[in-house]
């Protein structure tokens, strides 16, 4: 539990370094269970969904080694895997159910729960399943357990997918790195972290060809070896900060960022009339001293307008001058924080999948609730282009997917306040503010 005390109203100037993805890191750890030897993952992101995983890990067996500070991560399996993943890690967060293929290629059997995360809509696993089972994995599931299980090596096949799905696409895509044969995958997803899961796949050994296009051709080959391999940089984190930068009218520089993954927020972010200035592939800049103006954006998966940036721009269209739509094609419903954002005075009707916004002078301060990871980040948004005092209950949410927030914003000017209240286990209850202890909070 906890909540942010933001006090608005002040430009963001300074810089800040992108650190590694969120959304790459994690199949990549799940992934590393079918290395022979250690695994060393860099430029790892400190965050709580990583924490999550390598925990995970730890429990199914492995021996793991989290340098947070110099950002690496040193992964070797020490004596058996064990078949079953625990509930309450895999219940906190999706990319954990990317287990399921490995633990089952070790063990011939897996016991994996439904996987939980942000409530964003109705995310069923049945890509998954039926993906799996087309390599020759049998499937069932009981009172929310998956069970897999396997009889022989899997076998190639030719795999088309209803949707190009991002986890059911790395999830496959890791399974069969070990199968007989060639697996093809048709209408995969595009996006950049199941081509660096890929990119890692191949170093240890795999054979991949077409990851970052619709059509994925995987060669097994019999075992993986150990090797080192540097995660790249967070393009939702990058967005969320330009998206940030332009809201509060400041100036900041972004580095280690890779501008050819940021095409369509950039492009949009130019339509409304953002200055972004392009200082090479790695850095790029953010101002404002204009008005800005409405727009239309359609979100799709990779490389159309990503649904991890849609909060985020709503909360600055809600000041845009004229009309915005903005219509979510990925997670119908990834629109719960509207209401909160109306809270503050933003003008938002929702017609289905479809957001229209009535662009206003400005919000005003208020107290609202973040219900999920990009939510949390859009409701920070708004309060730092806001005058006055916002309060955002439940911020833990955005320790999930955002790196060193707290140092980030103090680099680049913000004025907030961070309070965490917990309950140790004998039941003292306690608040941090900031990083000071106070007992009792």
């Amino acid at each position: 539990m906890g909540y942010i005390r933001i006090m608005g109203g002040r430009p963001l100037h300074g810089e800040l370094s992108i650190k590694g993805a969120k959304n790459a890191v994690l199949p990549i750890l799940a992934a590393s269970l079918l290395c022979d030897e250690k695994v060393v993952i860099r430029n790892v992101p400190n965050l709580l969904d990583v924490d999550t995983m390598t925990t995970l890990l730890e429990r199914l067996g492995c021996e793991v080694d989290w340098d947070r500070e110099r950002g690496v991560i040193e992964i070797e399996k020490g004596g058996r895997i064990s078949m079953e993943a625990p509930y309450e890690l895999v219940s906190k967060m999706r990319a954990s159910f990317n287990v399921l293929a490995p633990l089952t290629l070790l063990n011939g059997r897996a016991l994996v729960p439904l996987p939980g995360g942000c409530s964003i809509g109705y995310r069923p696993v049945d890509l998954h399943i039926k993906g799996l089972e087309r390599l020759g994995f049998e499937m069932s599931m009981i009172h929310g357990i998956v069970e897999a299980s396997i009889k022989e090596k899997p076998k190639g096949a030719h795999i088309y997918l209803d949707f190009p799905s991002v986890g059911a696409t790395e999830h496959i895509m890791t399974a069969a790195v070990l199968a007989k044969g060639e697996t093809i995958i048709e209408n995969a997803a595009r996006e950049p972290e199941v081509e660096d899961l890929a990119n890692f796949l191949n170093r240890m050994g795999a054979n991949i060809e077409g990851a970052g296009t619709s059509t994925i051709k995987i060669i097994g080959v019999r075992k993986l070896k150990g090797g080192v391999y540097f995660v790249i940089p967070d393009r939702i984190q990058a967005g969320t900060y330009m998206i940030m930068t332009a809201a509060t009218r400041g100036d900041v520089l972004l580095k280690n960022v890779m501008l050819e993954h940021l095409t369509a927020p950039i492009a949009k972010l130019k339509d409304i009339g953002v200055h972004v200035h392009e200082v090479n592939d790695r850095e790029v800049r953010i101002t404002n001293d204009s008005v800005f103006s409405g727009t239309s954006i359609n979100v799709l998966p990779y490389p159309g307008f990503p649904t991890d940036l849609q909060p985020q721009i709503m909360a600055l269209l809600s000041i845009a001058k004229g009309v915005s739509v903005v219509k979510e094609n990925v997670f119908k419903n990834r629109f719960m924080h509207v209401d909160e954002l109306r809270r503050m005075g933003a003008d938002i009707r929702l017609e289905g999948s479809t957001a229209i916004i009535n662009g206003i002078e400005e919000l005003s301060a208020a107290p609202v609730i973040a219900t999920d990871l990009r939510a949390g980040a859009a409701l920070l948004i708004a309060g730092l282009m806001t005058r006055g005092e916002t309060i955002v209950k439940n911020i833990e949410h955005i320790f999930r997917g955002y790196n060193d927030i707290k140092e980030n914003l103090k680099k680049i000017g913000a004025d907030v306040e961070w309070h965490m209240i917990r309950t140790n286990i004998k039941g003292v209850r306690f608040s941090v503010k900031n990083n000071d202890l106070i007992l009792g909070g």
